[in-house]
């Protein structure tokens, strides 16, 4: 494996703790919204639309805020938020003051923090990772992510039933902490970038989209992710209650369900910079594009036993393998694109868009399982993301900002 640098481990080390500390807390709040509070599907759903929208409302004004201050403590401060905000449910579930409007607010809170931690993180991979190592820092990262939620449901769900269903929560927010004190070791220079005025204007709290929806090959893979992870992320607490609710699922089998796919997430993100260097940035796109988007009407005939656990694994593994070949060449290809003095703003722009999908899709996935059931509405999710692929480029264009995809 080639060394990217000091810098980059360090980054590297402050993401991967506290990967597996949220893989640990894969799917806390819907388990505690269903077993503890007794939440029905809306419930759930909202809880799962409620913070993404209204924490992608508040951190609009701070991607520019961000790309004008200095990174790394703006990095620090949001794991920070983030680690006092989720030691706040245990603390409240001990005392017997836990309710489902904390678990909305506390969801917020670390909705705005993620979304500001991504912008802050991304501008800053840019500068301590040089151009052509790109597409390997980002498959790093993505697998990670995969082999954080691989090995972080099992156990969490084992946590769970041994130690109270709160164990998880506990450990997400000491990992926040942990990245907070691996991001402090780092010692690359972050320096403030220059500002002529003070205040945040109207034009530099919409500079991310303009730039996005303004760019002829950002443009349509913006609106293709917006439609496939919005409607991949509503079955998810729509698939929570099904298993855990309808279909009698252990908390255990519900984690493990979720955990074996994301073996795919490892190989997939493992062979995205090869994918890369073999087919292109384009034949990458429209076909993984493609075959990421046709499985999860899948989900629609999972059934109870090991059949239905089977199943759901099935589905999940194939879903993942084309998710995690095709983020790490979008990530790439988007930070390839966007000039350095509007990466935090594109970034930001980018996850809030995404979090109100997510949130919207949510609420219509809820209110849809509410009138008829939950099976009913991951099929509807399932039929309509097979018009995603209608959305890729048909070429994906180089344009003035674009940097070298190989390797130095």
């Amino acid at each position: 494996m080639r060394s990217l640098g000091r810098e980059f481990r360090w980054l590297w080390a402050s993401y991967a703790v506290s990967a597996y500390g949220s893989g640990l807390a894969f799917g806390a709040f819907p388990v505690l919204a269903v077993l503890v509070l007794h939440a029905n599907p809306g419930q759930v759903s909202a809880l799962a639309a409620v913070g993404p929208a209204v924490g992608a409302l508040v951190a609009v004004p701070l991607g520019p805020w961000v790309e004008f201050r200095r990174k790394r403590p703006v990095m620090i401060a949001t794991d920070l938020v983030r680690f006092a905000t989720l030691l706040s449910v245990p603390v409240c579930y001990l005392l017997g003051w836990l309710s489902f409007g904390q678990l909305l607010v506390v969801s917020v809170v670390v909705a705005a923090a993620k979304i500001t931690f991504t912008a802050a993180s991304g501008a800053y991979l840019r500068a301590v990772v040089a151009p052509g190592d790109l597409i390997v820092a980002n498959s790093r990262f993505e697998s990670t992510t995969w082999g954080s939620i691989a090995v972080g449901p099992p156990l969490g769900g084992a946590a769970i039933g041994l130690f109270g269903p709160v164990t998880t929560v506990v450990a997400d927010a000491l990992s926040y902490l942990a990245s907070a004190l691996a991001l402090g070791a780092m010692r690359h220079p972050d320096r403030r970038p220059r500002r002529e005025r003070r205040r945040t204007t109207a034009a530099e709290l919409v500079d991310g989209w303009k730039h996005v929806l303004t760019h002829p090959g950002l443009r349509p893979l913006f609106l293709n992710q917006l439609l496939v992870a919005g409607l991949i992320m509503a079955t998810e607490p729509l698939l929570a209650v099904l298993l855990l609710g309808e279909l009698g699922f252990a908390p255990w089998q519900y984690g493990l369900a979720f955990a074996a796919p994301c073996v795919g997430g490892l190989i997939g993100s493992r062979l995205a910079p090869r994918a890369l260097a073999r087919f292109g940035r384009q034949r990458v796109i429209r076909v993984v594009g493609t075959l990421r988007a046709i499985w999860l009407i899948g989900l629609a005939f999972v059934g109870p036993g090991v059949v239905g656990l089977v199943t759901v694994i099935g589905v999940e593994l194939a879903i993942i393998v084309g998710m995690s070949l095709y983020t790490p060449v979008l990530a790439t290809y988007r930070l390839e694109q966007t000039p350095p003095e509007r990466v935090a703003r594109t970034l930001a722009a980018w996850s809030i868009s995404s979090s109100a999908a997510i949130a919207v899709l949510s609420a219509l996935g809820g209110l849809l399982a509410d009138l008829t059931s939950p099976r009913t509405a991951i099929t509807v999710a399932g039929v309509l993301i097979l018009a995603s692929p209608l959305l890729l480029p048909r070429r994906i264009p180089l344009g003035a900002a674009a940097v070298p995809a190989t390797t130095r």
